[in-house]
C-alpha cells in the first residue's frame, strides 16, 4: 500500500527492475551454461569412440589431459578457496590421502592384474572403469556445482569459473570414454558412461539453485578428488597408453594433453 501511495523515484525504479529481470536470467544462464558444459562433454566422448582403433594415442593424450587438471587447476582451486580454512599442507594431505585410497580401492577391491606380453588380463576390470567413469562424473557434478556456486557471489566470477570449467570438458569427456574402454568395456557402456558424466555438470549447476555448499568443505573435496585424478592418470591411464605401442607418439601425445589444458587453463584463468 505504500508503495502505491508514496511513488519510487526513478532511479529506484530502474534498479528494481533490472535486479527482477537478473534474477530471473539467472537460473536460465546458469542452465545454458550447464548444457554446454554437457555437449562439449559429450562432443568428446564422441571424439575418443571414433578413435577407439588408437585408444592408445586417446589414452595417452587422456594421461597428460587429466594430470594436467589435476596440476594446474584442481590443486591450485582448492589452495585457493581454502586458503581460509586450511593451511596448504593440510589440503596437500588430502590430495595425498585420495592418491593412496585409489590405490587401496585399485589393488585390493577393483583386482587389476596384468600378465606380460600382449597377454593382458583384466580382474574385475567393469569394476575398475566404472569406478574411474563414476570418479569422473563426480568430479563433472563438482565443476557445475562450483559454477553455480561462483554465479552466487558475482556474476564476474561465476563468468570465469564458467570459461575455465567449459574448456576442460572435451577432455573429461575423452577420460570417461578412455577408462571404460581400456578397462574392456564394450560400446554400449561407454555410452552410457559418457551420456551420465554429460549430464552431471547439468545437474551440478542446477543442484545450486536449491541449497548452498558449506564453503570450507569445497577445498578437502576437491584435494582428494586431485588424489583421485593423479592415480588415474599416473598409475593407470599413463602406463597403459605406452603398453605394446610406439612410445614416441604415445609420450607425445601425453605432453600434448599436458599442453592443451595447461594454455586453456591459463588463458580462462
Amino acid at each position: 500500500m505504500l508503495c502505491s501511495i508514496v511513488p519510487l523515484p526513478p532511479q529506484v525504479q530502474t534498479a528494481a527492475r533490472a535486479c527482477a529481470i537478473l534474477s530471473l536470467m539467472q537460473p536460465l544462464a546458469l542452465l545454458a551454461i550447464g548444457l554446454a558444459a554437457s555437449l562439449t562433454t559429450l562432443i568428446g566422448g564422441m571424439f575418443a569412440l571414433r578413435l577407439r582403433d588408437k585408444l592408445h594415442l586417446v589414452l595417452g593424450f587422456s594421461a597428460g589431459a587429466i594430470i594436467a587438471v589435476v596440476f594446474f587447476e584442481l590443486i591450485p582451486e582448492a589452495i585457493e578457496l581454502g586458503s581460509s580454512y586450511f593451511a596448504t599442507s593440510t589440503l596437500l594431505t588430502f590430495t595425498a590421502l585420495g592418491f593412496f585410497m585409489y590405490m587401496v580401492l585399485d589393488r585390493f577391491i577393483l583386482l587389476h592384474t596384468h600378465r606380460g606380453g600382449d597377454d593382458c588380463v583384466h580382474s574385475g576390470a567393469s569394476l575398475r572403469g566404472l569406478a574411474g567413469a563414476s570418479s569422473l562424473s563426480a568430479h563433472s557434478f563438482l565443476d557445475g556445482f562450483a559454477i553455480g556456486l561462483a554465479f552466487q557471489a558475482s556474476f564476474a566470477v561465476g563468468a570465469a569459473v564458467a570459461v575455465a570449467v567449459l574448456v576442460h570438458k572435451f577432455s573429461d569427456g575423452i577420460n570417461t570414454v578412455s577408462l571404460i574402454l581400456k578397462n574392456d568395456g564394450t560400446r554400449t557402456q561407454a555410452l552410457r558412461w559418457l551420456f551420465i558424466a554429460a549430464a552431471a555438470p547439468a545437474l551440478g549447476v542446477l543442484s545450486t539453485l536449491f541449497f548452498v555448499f558449506p564453503e570450507n568443505i569445497l577445498p578437502v573435496v576437491l584435494a582428494t578428488f586431485a588424489g583421485f585424478f593423479l592415480y588415474i592418470g599416473a598409475a593407470d591411464l599413463l602406463p597403459e597408453s605406452h603398453h605394446a605401442h610406439p612410445r614416441l607418439m604415445t609420450t607425445l601425445m601425453t605432453l600434448f594433453g599436458a599442453g592443451v589444458l595447461y594454455m586453456v587453463i591459463a588463458i580462462a584463468g
